[in-house]
């Protein structure tokens, strides 16, 4: 009984978990709004054509790796308020996506050639909270809060 006690998670675990879902979610909104949006969305959004085009031309592979990005980081956060192991190999398939994806965009394609610089700011903010996502389902293991 008394390791049941010791092994409850803090009141932060839930707020820090719930928060990791709702970015996860959001990711996925993005998502679903890139998968359905058409040329004509993002020029209506104010993109140039030059930018419109090199948003189209996401290959299959890349756009596939943005939904196993987005997909796993919601699972992950599900399984970590679950309070299950499973979300730690989730969040590191989560990054795994998130990598292939900026190897597309901004190593193989160049998106900086077409966007601003500050754009640099959305991938590299995604990186650092996967990052976080897998240290922190770590630390929730080693504390026995995840079975």
């Amino acid at each position: 009984m008394s390791d049941e006690i010791n092994n409850k998670p803090t009141t932060a675990y839930w707020a820090i978990a719930a928060t990791l879902l709702a970015w996860n979610v959001l990711g996925l909104y993005m998502y679903y709004g890139q998968s359905v949006a058409t040329a004509g969305t993002f020029a209506n959004a104010g993109y140039s054509a030059d930018q419109v085009a090199f948003v189209m031309a996401e290959p299959v592979w890349a756009h596939a790796a943005y939904a196993i990005a987005v997909n796993a980081g919601v699972l992950g956060a599900i399984l970590l308020l679950l309070r299950k192991i499973w979300a730690v190999p989730l969040f590191v398939l989560s990054l795994i996506g998130a990598l292939f994806q900026d190897l597309d965009a901004y190593i193989l394609r160049g998106a900086l050639d077409y966007f601003d610089p500050v754009w640099l700011s959305i991938p590299i903010a995604v990186l650092v909270i996967c990052v976080f996502e897998i240290w922190y389902s770590l630390r929730a293991k080693a504390n026995g809060w995840l079975s």
